[in-house]
């Protein structure tokens, strides 16, 4: 077995989050026989990896700092194989616009959007232009910052009266947001799993807020606020529709190990990809566990899966196999 770090914490604002994806990972990893060094990601990171010269590690952070690609860049820097995707798909999908923008020149459908930063309002008056995107868009729309994940600071604005409050906390929480039109439907979530013979999509989750109607940051992560179908209980093809646009989507933004991919499905039964996770949750309420566990696959298999693919390691699944990918840069 191997010496494994686990990187957890920071000093995002999922840093929570992080700590328990990161405790959950670190018993996996013990069960499985490796040998753990649990680092809470700060100002000594490199101190701590230089010192404990990991084989691997395993990143169990979310948020910036984490899903980014900084501290993807670090480790390649250090020449130590990490989970996950690499720097320029964490950066691609750590930027919602970026991401959006991507989607529409693939020509993968997402829902109608117009962003802008702080300069923006500041200098260039853009606050004029809110009514003419407010009629394009239509209400209830949803305003969200671009970098953060977990669905901080993410506001619903009914109508114009709302759009200014939701704008402030917004940009709150970052420079640049995205007003977005609001998909009612049914909240989805294909988790993808690379394989020796390429990524496999793991059996759609769907959420069920309980007494709300937004899948928020509290609903996510507290236990008892929403219920979870999986595999979800979907019309027709649409759970295949769902797997081939969160594969067509993790294959665009060039990710690789593992990753989820947020959709909605209107009541017209059309799909809409929302956003991709490069790292997404690992706690008792995260949605890439349960997916896995309806396809068989236990948490402690799931652990060791993801850590193998990082050594370059084959994972054999049914239905053939492919060489592993390419090995990161040293």
């Amino acid at each position: 077995m191997s010496r494994v770090a686990v990187l957890k914490g920071g000093r995002s604002l999922e840093r929570q989050v992080s700590l328990r994806s990161g405790a959950r990972v670190e018993d996996a990893l013990g069960r499985l026989g490796h040998e753990v060094l649990a680092i809470d990601v700060g100002v000594d990171l490199i101190a701590q990896l230089r010192e404990s010269a990991p084989d691997a590690a395993f990143l169990a952070l979310h948020g910036r700092g984490g899903e980014d690609g900084t501290v993807q860049e670090l480790l390649e820097i250090l020449g130590i194989p990490y989970t996950g995707s690499g720097i320029l798909a964490c950066s691609r999908a750590n930027d919602k616009v970026l991401t959006k923008y991507l989607l529409l020149e693939a020509g993968i459908p997402t829902p109608e959007f117009f962003a802008f930063n702080q300069t923006a309002f500041s200098e260039l008056g853009a606050a004029k232009a809110l009514p003419a995107m407010e009629e394009r868009l239509r209400f209830p729309i949803v305003v969200k910052p671009s970098s953060q994940g977990s669905a901080l600071g993410i506001k619903f604005a009914r109508t114009p009266a709302d759009v200014p409050a939701a704008l402030v906390a917004a940009f709150s929480y970052d420079g640049k947001v995205l007003l977005e039109r609001h998909v009612e439907g049914r909240d989805l979530a294909v988790s993808i799993l690379d394989a020796t013979d390429g990524p496999q999509t793991l059996p759609v989750v769907e959420a069920v807020p309980q007494g709300e109607d937004f899948y928020d940051f509290e609903a996510r992560y507290q236990i008892g606020r929403t219920s979870f179908m999986c595999p979800a209980d979907l019309p027709g093809d649409a759970s295949a529709r769902a797997q081939e646009l969160a594969l067509a989507t993790y294959r665009l933004l060039g990710c690789r190990g593992f990753a989820r991919v947020d959709l909605m499905l209107d009541a017209a039964g059309e799909l809409f990809v929302l956003e991709a996770n490069p790292i997404p949750g690992l706690t008792e309420t995260s949605l890439l566990p349960q997916a896995a566990e309806a396809a068989g696959v236990s948490f402690d298999d799931l652990v060791g899966r993801i850590l193998g693919l990082a050594r370059g390691q084959q994972v054999s699944t049914p239905g053939g196999s492919r060489p592993p990918e390419p090995p990161r840069r040293t």
